[in-house]
Parts: C-alpha cells; sequence; structure tokens
C-alpha cells in the first residue's frame, strides 16, 4: 500500500477533495487548516457547479470533467453515509443564461457555439416563460445550460472531508501553518504552532490564503482575495426554478480591474430562499459588507425578477475568492520548493471544480495519465510568479 504522507493545508472544498482523492488512493493524509473546516471561503459561496460562464480553454474542460465527476462522487457518499450525503444538497437544476440588451443578444449565441462539449439550449420566449415565469420578459436571447448544478458548498465540503476520515485522513482545525521544513531543496514538512508535521508532500489548498501560506513555505505565488457578496431572501419555494444569471456575469468574472463588478445572478436553495449574487471586487481581507454594494446587487437582480421587489431579505454574507490575474487554476509541483504542490486560484469556481482539480492531482501524484491537459495550470506561468518576484 502506498503509504505517502501527505499535508493538505486548508479544509475547504478544494483541501477536502483532494484529501479524499488521496486518502481513497492509499495516501498518509494529514489535512491542517487555520481555522474550522469549511470555515474560510467555502462556506461564503453559493454552491455553483457550472459550465455555462466559462469560455474555450483549459477551465472549461476542468469544469466538464467536474461536472462528470459530482453525481459519481454523491453515490459513493449515499453508500458510505446517507445521512452526510443529504447534506450536500446536489442539485442539477441547471442554469439559464440570458441576454437584455441588442448586443447580448448577438454576443451569447457567440459564446454559447464556442463551448465545445456543452449543452447549450436556446430558448424562446415562449419556452423562457415557462421555464421561469417570474422572469422579466424583456430579454433578448436565453440559453438553457441542462448540466448547471448546485450544492450545499459547506456541506459538500464536509462530506467530502469526512469520507476522507473514513479512508484514513486525520485532521488538524486551528493549526496554522507558519513555515516548512526544507532538506536538500525539498519541502519536508510544515511548521505549525510547537511542532514540525513532517510529510513527503506538502499541498497547498488555503484558497485565498494560499498567497500567504506559499510565501511562509518560501515559494510565493501570486494568489489574492477578491471578494463577493450575496443577499438571501426568507423563504420562496418555487418562484425562482434554475440558476438565472445575466450574460454580463461572464464578464463581471472575468474582469481584470479590482473596482466593484456587479451582475446578476439569482437562483434558489433547498430550503426555498432565493440566493443574489453577485459582486467582485479587491480589498484585500478587508471583510466589511458595504450597503453600495448590496444595493448594485440588489439593482441589477430586480431587472430580472421585478417579483423581488417586496421581498424580505433575510441577511447578506461576503467572502473572499482566490484570485489569479489571468482567471485560472494553479494545479501542480512548485518548480522552486520539490514535493510542495498547489491546488488553488480558482475563485468563484472552487465549489464546481474541486472533485476534478483533486482527480487532477491524485492522477499527476500517482503517475497516471491526467484526464486532461493540465499545461495551462502549472505554478511557473507568468501570472502566479513573475508578479511575485518583480
Amino acid at each position: 500500500m502506498n503509504r505517502t504522507r501527505v499535508v493538505v493545508a486548508g479544509a475547504g472544498i478544494v483541501g477536502a477533495a483532494c484529501a479524499r482523492e488521496l486518502s481513497r488512493a492509499g495516501f498518509d493524509v494529514v489535512v491542517v487548516d487555520r481555522g474550522r473546516p469549511a470555515g474560510g471561503a467555502t462556506s461564503h459561496g453559493e454552491g455553483n457547479i457550472l459550465v455555462s460562464d466559462k469560455g474555450p480553454g483549459a477551465e472549461l474542460e476542468l469544469a466538464k470533467l467536474s461536472i462528470a465527476l459530482w453525481p459519481r462522487l454523491v453515490a459513493e457518499i449515499v453508500d458510505e453515509d446517507p445521512r452526510a450525503a443529504s447534506a450536500i444538497e446536489y442539485d442539477p437544476k441547471g442554469g439559464i443564461v440570458v441576454a437584455t440588451t441588442d448586443d447580448g443578444a448577438r454576443a451569447l449565441p457567440a459564446f454559447a457555439a464556442s463551448q465545445s462539449g456543452v449543452r447549450a439550449e436556446p430558448l424562446s420566449p415562449g419556452e423562457l416563460a415557462e421555464a421561469e415565469p417570474a422572469l422579466t420578459p424583456a430579454v433578448t436571447a436565453a440559453f438553457h445550460y441542462p448540466e448547471d448544478a448546485q450544492v450545499q458548498p459547506a456541506g459538500a465540503a464536509l462530506a467530502l472531508l469526512g469520507s476522507a476520515l473514513r479512508h484514513g485522513a486525520r485532521l488538524r482545525s486551528d493549526t496554522e501553518v507558519l513555515g516548512a521544513s526544507v532538506h536538500n531543496g525539498r519541502i519536508t514538512g510544515v511548521r505549525v504552532p510547537g511542532e514540525v508535521v513532517e510529510a513527503d508532500i506538502v499541498v497547498n489548498a488555503a484558497s485565498p490564503w494560499a498567497g500567504q501560506v506559499s510565501a511562509r513555505l518560501g515559494a510565493p505565488i501570486a494568489v489574492r482575495p477578491r471578494r463577493g457578496e450575496v443577499l438571501v431572501t426568507t423563504p420562496m419555494p418555487g418562484v425562482v426554478r434554475h440558476k438565472v444569471y445575466d450574460a454580463d456575469y461572464v464578464g463581471a468574472v472575468g474582469a481584470d480591474s479590482g473596482e466593484l463588478q456587479t451582475s446578476a445572478v439569482v437562483e434558489s436553495t433547498w430550503g426555498g430562499t432565493v440566493l443574489i449574487g453577485s459582486s467582485r471586487r479587491r480589498v484585500d481581507f478587508d471583510d466589511a459588507i458595504r450597503p453600495d454594494v448590496l444595493s448594485a446587487i440588489a439593482g441589477k437582480a430586480l431587472r430580472l425578477f421585478p417579483a423581488l421587489a417586496d421581498v424580505a431579505i433575510m441577511r447578506a454574507y461576503g467572502g473572499f475568492r482566490p484570485y489569479v490575474d489571468d482567471h485560472l487554476p494553479v494545479l501542480g509541483e512548485d518548480p522552486r520548493l520539490a514535493n510542495l504542490w498547489h491546488a488553488t486560484g480558482h475563485e468563484g469556481a472552487g465549489i464546481g471544480l474541486s472533485v476534478g482539480t483533486a482527480r487532477l492531482l491524485r492522477e499527476l501524484l500517482t503517475g497516471t495519465e491526467p484526464a486532461m491537459g493540465v499545461g495551462e495550470f502549472t505554478v511557473d506561468r507568468p501570472a502566479v510568479v513573475a508578479e511575485v518576484a518583480a
């Protein structure tokens, strides 16, 4: 049996998925987290599993891999622990992307056509009204993405982590990574308060804190926090049936500016509440919730769903996503420090991409042919290391 010791830094959904994949493959896995499992970026997301928002390229291929893996993973956890599986709240409800301008009506079909291997079905006004009766009729184009899905993010992360623990992984909460133990150019462990946790391999899956952790380990990468906020309504079952968003969401995701970017993203949960997003802005780790940001989010959502005007907002929350300038994940071994691997940089797509990322990591570590090419995710690309060096 392979008993290679792996320390995974980060118990969010990416770290949990990696721990599960590696422990099931026989690795001796220890997960360390500065706080509690799923307590950081994961618990402040919406739970999206999307192909609809990704243009051609490696991230779309990773999304397609992950979309295929999610239902299999849920079925496996059902066999292990049905109660844990129910907490995932996996919902393959599909997504609808709409345009509300003439320019959008021209761009959206071209974007859908560019997504090779993705099911994207144009909707007529009548079909759209039947699919989402509360949606504004002022829509110039719409596409249905039946492969889009949703999970409860914290529940999914804890289910993945629980599965890893059942396969022999161990968890150390409230254990912050302070530095690295290095011998002959290879990382041999991580320093935590009062001791060194020895490791043959270290995986940096610390989400928006991955930049800080990498610097402490002696191999900094340019992963920074990008903040997003979400509004949550009181329960209103059946009003919103899919994940619905305006096509300008894709532009907000890919924007390079650190200034506020907002777009209309509206979807319901199993409990009937409606999640209203989204925003993106770079403010370092400032966790203040700004009323003007929430107002901008609400205003755009009301243009899509006017019926939300009189609905009570139950709460608002915000969190940080791991941002990289070229908008691609970081996955692979660090060329500057042997045995240090990174699995981060997914920004707001980490929930959906976590299981595909974990599968690729396991394949790379075991010498198995990867399910897809990973050349665009390498650690030594300019967006990840050049800025840090500068």
